[in-house]
């Protein structure tokens, strides 16, 4: 009787132990995306495009980011979209995944003397004639005319090895061409579902090529010298397969000729660099969504010997 009634006491002057909640994870520090502006070229006159700077947290003009550099910017930006660039850079950053980094978003061009609100996220009138072609041209508006312009504003390395550039389906190839052409301004290329086909291919009037296509790289790969690049390939079983080409075949002869090219100046015992080169073959088509599922991963890889703190 008298263990009940110590009990029944207990059971009154004990306060109910409280559950406990969930802690929520802090929300990363956000960066500023700033933009978006416009760019004139004189290397493609006639033409404008906007661009988007995004500025991380803890930016220090005296101890310049790490640079990302990101193709058909209307998309990697939006919130909604399966990329979501800044929102990716705001969390690794903060996790110290990766160094500090400022973000480039650029769109292609349009033949118009200011770029039209109403495209939205489609794809400008000139954006085949500058990310589809093999020409010096994209590369040269690039290095001469963006860059300068963002650096106006915002300072940002200079070594290739903390230069990245990227993007999706031509964007990718523009992407690639860009660093193939100058491996001294860019030295990390991620290239989602890239369009390594025959875009950019015109044919003359006697029925031979007069520009060639992207399917052109794997041959050029073979047989240039080695560039000092970093490269991420992702593509989709499900891919495109049209007049111009099938994106997955493309993308796995993109593949192939980068191991070949490490292969054979191995065998030869030559010096020199070698590329590093990593892919995922997903199982999606010509979409954003798997390289926007894997991007966080792409980017821990591409800059995974440097330390966050090394470039703070």
């Amino acid at each position: 009787m008298r263990a009940l009634l110590v009990a029944a006491l207990l059971a009154i002057v004990t306060p109910p132990v409280a559950a406990k909640r969930p802690v929520a994870e802090p929300a990363p520090r956000k960066g500023m995306l700033q933009g978006p502006f416009e760019l004139h070229s004189r290397i493609y006159p006639g033409t404008v495009r906007r661009y988007w700077v995004y500025v991380p947290a803890g930016y220090d003009r005296n101890r310049p980011p790490n640079l990302l550099l990101f193709h058909d910017g209307q998309r990697a930006i939006n919130p909604r979209g399966p990329l979501q660039l800044p929102a990716v850079l705001d969390r690794l950053i903060a996790d110290g995944a990766i160094p500090v980094t400022l973000g480039v978003f650029v769109t292609p061009g349009n033949r118009s003397a200011h770029y039209p609100e109403t495209l939205g996220l489609d794809n400008p009138d000139h954006r085949v004639a500058e990310y589809d072609a093999l020409s010096d041209d994209y590369a040269r508006m690039t290095l001469d005319e963006l860059l300068p312009a963002v650096a106006r504003g915002w300072r940002f390395a200079a070594e290739p090895a903390r230069r990245a550039i990227g993007g999706t389906s031509s964007g990718a190839i523009a992407a690639w061409t860009v660093a193939w052409r100058h491996p001294e301004a860019f030295g990390n290329v991620l290239s989602f579902i890239g369009s390594y086909t025959s875009i950019g291919l015109t044919i003359g009037p006697d029925g031979l090529p007069r520009t060639p296509g992207g399917d052109t790289y794997p041959g050029l790969i073979r047989k240039s010298p080695i560039r000092s690049l970093r490269i991420f390939l992702q593509d989709g079983t499900g891919d495109l397969d049209n007049e111009h080409g099938n994106w997955f075949l493309a993308n796995q002869q993109m593949l192939k000729s980068l191991e070949w090219a490490n292969a054979h100046a191995d065998a030869e015992g030559r010096g020199g660099p070698r590329y590093d080169i990593a892919h995922r073959w997903t199982g999606g088509g010509h979409s954003d969504a798997d390289g926007g599922a894997i991007l966080p991963d792409v980017l821990r890889w591409i800059w995974r010997d440097q330390r966050a703190a090394e470039t703070r």
